[in-house]
């Protein structure tokens, strides 16, 4: 009880109900909303004390400028890109009433270590000091992206090496397969039935298919009902030179949740550490196709070669973000389910592929009216192309931002 009531005292002081912020301007008491992912800040109320651009980049991504300090953030994403760095967060950006609102997290915690020169935040007195208030211009209005506009938005650039030439080329890999027919559902659907390795595998071919007609060189981990190993997908997106890999999953309610029969809706992953118990479960999940793995081995790797790996896997980390909420957002425009955002797990599918790497949740095959949704062939065809309208936007978007267009 005792540790419980400490832990609460802590909390309190953490997350204040108003924050003080002092800067060139004066000082101005902000507001802490108080949602239920968790305490969260209007960022425009920072306008009157602190220099504040917002520009909307969109398909729900937005580039800030706070006493100039440049970083990157999306809706529903629970991250932030500053400088070269792809930083977690607690809980996710949001717009509320066509205003964008931060974690407080992001104010409290992240910009002063981004940033120790231009922002200090004292806990004890909830109060953020603007140590540098350097002119940022004037505060962009706030547009929200419209559901049904193409995801096309511009990031903060990083530098990839391409490694090959010519026609771009998307490793589209259709998850499970063989004997591991992954989610099976629906939970309540009488007679009718549905497997995801038959979902993914139809959406894949449709993916591919679409994007070949855009002149796209694609390579597919499979193309028929047959088993491939977890390892073994990232290595043939490696040894073909992907230059993004994109895994097609079906979504499967946790059978403890109060109705696990009506959960439904998409979400887009990237690999990072899981961050929520449901990212948790989903990665625990999509990585149990393991077991079916028979006479596969793989080398321990030495420490040389485990920093290489790491190295090569952070390497894409932001440019796998960017993907996921591109695809995200993409799906977003056309998708009946609720958006449940884009999300971070350790993937195995995703561990060995050293290139901007997602996997992507369609819904989930264990709610009834979704597990229709996604055996309709149209509604497969109108989800493999936001999927490959955000992916083309993606790649030529990175083109043009390294200087590759027209390659």
């Amino acid at each position: 009880m005792i540790a419980a009531l400490l832990l609460a005292a802590q909390v309190a002081v953490i997350q204040p109900a108003v924050i003080t912020v002092r800067g060139q301007n004066g000082e101005a008491k902000i507001a802490v909303a108080e949602k239920l992912s968790g305490p969260a800040i209007r960022l425009s109320a920072l306008s009157s004390v602190v220099p504040v651009a917002i520009d909307s980049l969109g398909g729900g991504r937005y580039r800030i400028m706070l006493a100039g300090i440049e970083f990157f953030v999306a809706d529903q994403a629970p991250f932030m890109e500053v400088g070269d760095r792809v930083v977690p967060l607690a809980t996710a950006p949001f717009i509320d009433g066509g205003d964008l609102f931060l974690p407080l997290q992001v104010l409290t915690e992240q910009l002063p270590r981004a940033a120790s020169d231009r922002l200090s935040y004292n806990v004890a007195k909830a109060e953020l000091l603007v140590l540098t208030a350097p002119v940022a211009g004037p505060t962009a209005a706030l547009a929200v992206p419209s559901r049904s506009r193409p995801a096309s938005p511009p990031a903060p650039s990083a530098k990839r090496t391409t490694r090959h030439t010519g026609k771009r080329r998307v490793v589209v890999d259709a998850g499970h397969g063989g004997p591991d027919n992954g989610m099976s559902g629906p939970l309540r659907g009488g007679s009718f039935r549905v497997y995801e390795k038959h979902i993914t595998l139809a959406v894949s071919k449709r993916l591919a298919a679409i994007l070949r007609s855009r002149g796209v060189d694609v390579v597919m981990t499979r193309t028929t009902d047959t088993l491939i190993a977890l390892s073994d997908r990232g290595r043939i997106a490696n040894q073909r030179n992907g230059d993004v890999f994109v895994s097609i999953h079906v979504n499967a309610a946790n059978q403890r949740w109060p109705r696990p029969e009506a959960a439904r809706g998409f979400e887009t992953y990237f690999l990072a550490e899981a961050k929520t118990e449901d990212a948790r479960r989903v990665e625990r999940m999509e990585n149990e196709s393991v077991r079916f793995e028979t006479e596969v081995t793989a080398a321990r790797d030495d420490p040389l070669s485990f920093i290489m790996n790491d190295m090569a896997q952070n390497e894409h980390l932001r440019e796998s973000s960017e993907l996921a909420s591109m695809i995200q957002a993409s799906l977003g425009a056309m998708h009946p389910g609720p958006n449940r955002g884009v999300k971070q797990a350790g993937f195995r599918v995703l561990v060995t592929a050293f290139m901007p790497a997602v996997l992507v949740e369609i819904g989930f095959g264990t709610n009834i009216d979704e597990a229709r949704f996604l055996t309709q062939p149209q509604r497969q065809h109108e989800i493999a192309v936001a999927v490959a309208e955000a992916t083309m936007s993606y790649l030529e978007h990175y083109e043009r931002r390294v200087g590759l267009a027209g390659r």
